[in-house]
C-alpha cells in the first residue's frame, strides 16, 4: 500500500511541475536583479481572474540573495480573484468597473487590463466576484534581456475603449525595477479611474511580525482599529506580534499631502536585512493597508481623468536595498 501511495504522490508532483511549466512566462535580469513573470493569456495564463490587470504578474524577484514576491495564498485557481503574485494593479471607477454603474444586467462594463465583462443581476459590484469575460481584448508582448512590454487593446465597449501599455525594465547597474505606464482613451466616453498597486510583498517568505516595519514620509493616521496586532509610531507602521493564520491588519492610512513626494513607501525586514522602496511620480489619492501572515500590502492609489483621444502616463519605481545593520534587532 505504501509504495502505491508514494507512486501516486510522485505522479501528482510531476503533474504539478508540468502544469506550472505550461503557463506562459518570461524572465528578465541585469547584473543585480532576476525576475520571473507570468504572461497574459486568455486560455493558458497563470491569472485569468477579473479583478487585477493581467500584465506584470511577477512570480519571483531576487536580489542579493533576497526574494521579494511569491505565492502568498493557499488555494490556486486561475480565475480566482486574488490568485496572483507580485506588484499587481487594479483599476476602479466609483469603486466598480468602468461603466458598471450605467450598465443594466446583461450589458457590458470594462475592467482595464482585463477586458469587457458582463454585468450580472446583483446589488453592487464586488472585486471578489468572478465576472463573465465577454471580450478579453488583444494582448501583445515584446521583451529584451532586461525589459518587457505589455500592450492591451480593447475595442469599444459601451462607449469605452483604450490602449494600455506597461513596460517593466530593470535599471542599468542598479537594483531597481521600473514600471512605466500609459493609458490612451480611444473611445467616445471619458475614462475617469483610480489605479492602485496591491504589491503583495513577501520579503524572504518571512511571516509578518515585529521583524517588519513599513515607513512613509508623512505622519500616519490609521482610520481602523489595528486590534493590538500593529500600531502607528509617527511615520511608521510596526507590528506588535507575529500574525497567525486568519489574523489581518486592514486600514486606510491618512496624512499624505497633494505632492508626489509622499508616494514613497519602504518595507523592511530587520531579521533578513531585505528592504524595498516604492516611489511614484503622481500624487496619492489615498492609501489602503492590508496584511496577513504571508504578505504585507501597502496599496497606494492615484486618480486620472482621460478625455477621448488623450493619454495619461505614470511611473512606479521599486528600489531593492539592504537594511543597515544599525536598524536590525
Amino acid at each position: 500500500m505504501k509504495p502505491f501511495i508514494l507512486a501516486c504522490l510522485a505522479s501528482l508532483l510531476v503533474f504539478h511541475n508540468i502544469t506550472a511549466a505550461e503557463f506562459p512566462q518570461a524572465e528578465i535580469s541585469n547584473s543585480h536583479v532576476r525576475a520571473k513573470l507570468y504572461l497574459p493569456d486568455a486560455q493558458q495564463g497563470y491569472y485569468r481572474g477579473t479583478r487585477f490587470d493581467w500584465s506584470g504578474v511577477v512570480a519571483s524577484l531576487e536580489w542579493n540573495g533576497h526574494n521579494y514576491f511569491g505565492k502568498w495564498f493557499e488555494r490556486y485557481d486561475p480565475k480566482l480573484h486574488d490568485a496572483i503574485t507580485g506588484p499587481v494593479e487594479e483599476f476602479f471607477t466609483n469603486n466598480a468597473g468602468l461603466g458598471y454603474d450605467e450598465a443594466k444586467p446583461g450589458e457590458r462594463f470594462v475592467k482595464i487590463g482585463v477586458g469587457a465583462l458582463r454585468k450580472p443581476d446583483e446589488p453592487r459590484y464586488s472585486s471578489f466576484n468572478a465576472y463573465e469575460i465577454v471580450d478579453s481584448g488583444k494582448w501583445s508582448v515584446k521583451m529584451g534581456p532586461d525589459w518587457i512590454e505589455f500592450v492591451h487593446e480593447l475595442p469599444e465597449t459601451s462607449g469605452y475603449a483604450y490602449t494600455y501599455q506597461k513596460k517593466m525594465r530593470l535599471s542599468k547597474d542598479k537594483p531597481e525595477l521600473v514600471l512605466e505606464h500609459s493609458l490612451k482613451n480611444t473611445g467616445r466616453k471619458v475614462i475617469a479611474t483610480s489605479a492602485y498597486n496591491h504589491n503583495f510583498f513577501m520579503l524572504d517568505g518571512e511571516p509578518t511580525g515585529p521583524d517588519f516595519v513599513v515607513r512613509f514620509p508623512f505622519d500616519l493616521r490609521a482610520t481602523a482599529d489595528l486590534k493590538g496586532l500593529a500600531e502607528i509610531r509617527g511615520k511608521e507602521l510596526v507590528y506588535l506580534q507575529e500574525l497567525q493564520k486568519g489574523q489581518t491588519v486592514f486600514t486606510n492610512l491618512e496624512g499624505h499631502g497633494s505632492n508626489s513626494k509622499d508616494y514613497d513607501i519602504r518595507v523592511e525586514n530587520r531579521k533578513t536585512g531585505a528592504g524595498v522602496r516604492q516611489t511614484g511620480d503622481r500624487p496619492l489619492s489615498k492609501v489602503v493597508f492590508w496584511s496577513i501572515r504571508s504578505n504585507i500590502s501597502p496599496e497606494p492609489y492615484i486618480d486620472m481623468r482621460i478625455e477621448p483621444g488623450k493619454e495619461s502616463t505614470w511611473r512606479i519605481i521599486y528600489e531593492f536595498y539592504a537594511v543597515p545593520k544599525s536598524a536590525k534587532k
